[in-house]
């Protein structure tokens, strides 16, 4: 005669969630102790395996550090516009080239293919392009228009990274935005157009409002993204000149590979990883309030 054993709902919990504790432990638990460590101590690349730690030396120095403050004032310009034409530029090919690519799913493909290329190859192969004195570009503009333009200078760096960023990335918004337009129910927007209501009525007052949680969060993704950007900008001007186009993830790499200063460049991605909580705490709590408040 067998017998059952019956496990609480408590135990099952345990045992499911048992392999992904592990795994935050092992793979993020123990790298983020070890930074935290490192961020307070004095340590070089021959003292890894035994820091001594001296307290909060190196996070007085990254606050002191101008070329931080210029680093993370360049990402959030840098995250902030890319996110707002990434996806205003996605919203708008979603939108009105629905019905188009209804009648030829083939062209999703092609929207894709920005997307299938690695940045560090895009900043790469725009670096070529652009290049004042051996890209194709600057040439026939100087050929054909008399204009000597520089898109890799001091002058227009930023806005060339911007470009490149959002001509490789904008594909990822529409296709979020295009799932969520064809989610749309049919039946609410044909009510509309029998009651009489024109397509820009719909678009501002039915369709945008049903997609604005995804914008939303393409808006979060984006900004992210471009916040701790560092293939293309590092391929294509690097930290620039006088650290004009340096990012925090560049700021970083720098002051640990370049400089040596291992416990400064681990106090800097400490600050930053704070910062960033604290930013997706705050989203977090206010989309949960309004949600509340929805209710």
């Amino acid at each position: 005669m067998t017998t059952k054993t019956h496990r609480s709902p408590v135990s099952e919990f345990r045992l499911l969630t048992m392999p992904l504790v592990v795994f935050l432990l092992v793979f993020l638990g123990f790298p983020a102790i070890v930074n935290l460590v490192y961020s307070v101590s004095s340590v070089s690349f021959e003292t890894l395996r035994s820091p001594e730690i001296t307290g909060f030396g190196n996070f007085a120095d990254v606050w002191r550090d101008g070329a931080f403050w210029r680093a993370t004032w360049f990402s959030f310009r840098f995250g902030l516009l890319t996110a707002i034409l990434e996806c205003a530029l996605g919203l708008f090919l979603a939108i009105f080239l629905a019905p188009l690519i209804e009648r030829r799913s083939w062209l999703m493909a092609i929207l894709m293919l920005p997307l299938m290329v690695a940045p560090a190859l895009v900043g790469l192969m725009y670096r070529l392009v652009l290049h004042e004195f051996a890209g194709p570009v600057p040439y026939y503009l100087w050929a054909w228009f008399g204009a000597s333009l520089s898109f890799l200078g001091p002058g227009s760096a930023f806005w060339t990274l911007v470009t490149v960023e959002t001509l490789q990335w904008t594909p990822f918004a529409f296709l979020l935005f295009y799932m969520a337009y064809q989610a749309i129910p049919r039946e609410i927007v044909e009510a509309s157009a029998m009651d009489g209501a024109r397509y820009r009525h719909r678009l501002w007052y039915i369709e945008l409002p049903l997609m604005m949680p995804t914008i939303a969060v393409a808006l979060l993704i984006r900004f992210i993204d471009g916040f701790r950007v560092f293939d293309n900008v590092y391929v294509l001007t690097g930290s620039g000149p006088g650290g004009s186009t340096a990012s925090l993830s560049i700021y970083i790499y720098e002051a640990f590979f370049k400089q040596g200063a291992i416990g400064k460049a681990v106090a800097a991605s400490v600050v930053l990883f704070i910062a960033s909580f604290v930013v997706l705490y705050g989203l977090n709590a206010i989309a949960a309030r309004r949600k509340g408040a929805a209710r």
